[in-house]
């Protein structure tokens, strides 16, 4: 028998292996008696091997647990029997596509397989302009934006594999890049700014004016144009972090009725425009959180989004909140790489973590896992893999994957690394933000050097020689991996690049951070990004990007 260690991506729930091993040709079978949507159960002896589920789901998932025993055992394989089925029903990824990337089409095809591959079965690429809404060209014209066709063919290529596309628009904060254009201010709840609870002021508008008609009517003709290219029967609207509403033409109605009720109504009046669709509400929860008495006037069938993006992030007291009332909803943690260069590997992991155990004491119906690009999308997508399969295993089952093995199954399941050093390069990478010191929220001390990101923080405060050396040793230890690594998939050269890129930013932040000013050296890594963000994003937004950098 032989000895060699299997590492599934997620881990399987139950798993015995036996002596001998296997050439049998596959058979698979729908049993409806089964007890688990979507579980399957997977035999192989040396007489057969054979996949069991209750629907066609689970056989699907059970071929994907198959092809990965094939990739690390492509001659035979060995005897066992799988058991296995998931703790969330809906295991989600929400990919950012308008803080400037937009990713064309073969780097989308290219992410579902991997998403599908490893048991993802709900995918939402969010947008605030970056779809070609017609009678909106000003907007969306320098963004390179998703056709209603291409959402099509996104949508059909989804659906062959598992995985339901769910459109999501923002639809009353984070609208300034709509707001932005004069045809669209008189929209504005707060034109000239608003103060943030962040402790700085926010410059020009941001959230649409709940208690101006038109704002609904906008809204209106972007849903009508949107939604028909969706087979799903969601959509999550957004209505997250409008810290403006009251400051500015909504004042008078706010300190009659108050604010969060003046929110809630308006979030109403979406939920009734996104009904005549016959679609079912989504939104992100943070505002309702506030007064969490009104969790029980949401629409009916609204589902909350409950997001954190932090190891401390309170899951427990908010997704306890959710479930007493009885309003359905998801828990949504994040791959924490944005804002970072290469990922916050441990915040990652403990966030994915306390997301799970307390989605799943508090009956969450889902598990949403989140990737932003605030400040630039900074990150490269591979940077991102190691939050993508974290969440995708403790979604799947939170018991056998608590602690996975992940530079290993990154080796085997994301780079195909022959050598077995490029998954401990990203989880090592990733780690470079504890080197430096000050632990910050939402982002990285070295991040907050390169790009500034607000006026109330000094992004050196913490900051000390000792702490710039270990993160550099840090970064030089990652990269030797990097180059001892044998990357096997057709964009093993790709991925290289754009971790070498990673490190050279990182390093130019450490040089920064001294008060050194390498102009060549940021040159080069503009360069680069450039070259790097064309070979898997359109070019719109491209631009907005490097002006952080410069």
């Amino acid at each position: 028998m032989t000895t060699d260690p299997i590492v599934l991506l997620p881990a399987p729930r139950r798993m015995s292996r036996h002596a001998g091993n296997s050439n049998a040709a596959v058979e698979e079978k729908i049993n409806p008696a089964l007890a688990h949507p979507q579980g399957y159960h997977l035999s192989i002896t040396p007489a057969y091997c054979r996949i069991i589920s209750r629907d066609a789901a689970g056989i699907f998932y059970g071929r994907q647990t198959l092809a990965q025993l094939q990739r690390q055992f492509p001659a035979t394989l060995p005897c066992l029997e799988i058991e296995d089925w998931p703790d969330f029903p809906v295991r989600g990824v929400m990919l950012d596509i308008s803080r400037d990337k937009v990713p064309t089409m073969p780097t989308l095809f290219s992410l579902v397989d991997r998403l599908a591959q490893w048991k993802i079965n709900h995918l939402q690429l969010y947008i605030e302009h970056t779809f070609a809404y017609r009678g909106h060209e000003e907007v969306w014209k320098s963004a390179s934006p998703m056709t209603a066709q291409e959402i099509r063919e996104l949508d059909q290529f989804c659906k062959a594999r598992f995985i339901e596309l769910v459109p999501n628009q923002n639809s009353f904060g984070h609208m300034e890049r709509w707001l932005r254009h004069p045809r669209y201010l008189p929209l504005a709840e707060a034109p000239d700014g608003s103060e943030t609870p962040w402790g700085f002021r926010w410059k020009g508008p941001f959230s649409l004016c709940p208690t101006d008609p038109r704002s609904l009517d906008l809204l209106s003709d972007l849903y009508s144009q949107f939604l028909p290219n969706f087979s799903s029967p969601l959509f999550n609207v957004g209505c997250d972090e409008t810290f403006d509403i009251g400051q500015g033409r909504s004042k008078d109605e706010c300190l009659k009725r108050g604010v969060r009720q003046v929110y809630l109504e308006f979030l109403s009046q979406v939920s009734d425009r996104v009904s005549k669709h016959g679609r079912r509400m989504m939104f992100w929860g943070d505002i309702i959180l506030h007064e969490p008495a009104l969790i029980k006037q949401l629409p009916p069938g609204a589902i909350a989004l409950n997001w954190g993006y932090e190891a401390i992030h309170p899951f427990e007291t908010e997704a306890k909140q959710f479930g007493q009332s009885g309003v359905e909803f998801y828990v949504c943690p994040g791959t924490s790489s944005w804002c970072s260069i290469a990922g916050r590997t441990d915040n990652m992991l403990a966030n994915q973590r306390a997301a799970a155990t307390q989605g799943l004491a508090h009956g969450a119906a889902g598990y949403l896992n989140t990737d932003w690009g605030d400040y630039g999308h900074l990150q490269y997508l591979p940077m991102s893999y190691a939050g993508l399969a974290a969440g995708a295993a403790m979604s799947w089952c939170l018991e056998s994957n608590r602690n996975l093995p992940l530079p290993r199954a990154l080796d085997i399941h994301a780079f195909e690394d022959a050598a077995g050093m490029m998954g401990t390069a990203a989880y090592d990478l990733g780690n470079v933000y504890k080197a430096v010191g000050p632990i910050i929220h939402n982002r990285s001390a070295l991040f907050s050097v390169l790009v500034p990101t607000s006026t109330h923080t000094d992004p050196m405060e913490g900051i000390t020689p000792q702490g710039l050396e270990a993160a550099e040793a840090a970064i030089d230890s990652a990269m030797r991996n990097v180059h001892a690594s044998k990357i096997q998939t057709a964009d093993a050269h790709l991925i290289k690049s754009e971790f070498e890129n990673a490190a050279a930013m990182l390093r130019f932040a450490c040089r920064k951070a001294r008060g050194e000013d390498p102009k060549e050296q940021l040159k080069q890594i503009i360069q680069n990004h450039r070259q790097c963000w064309l070979s898997r994003n359109r070019p719109g937004g491209l631009a907005d990007s490097i002006s952080r950098l410069r």
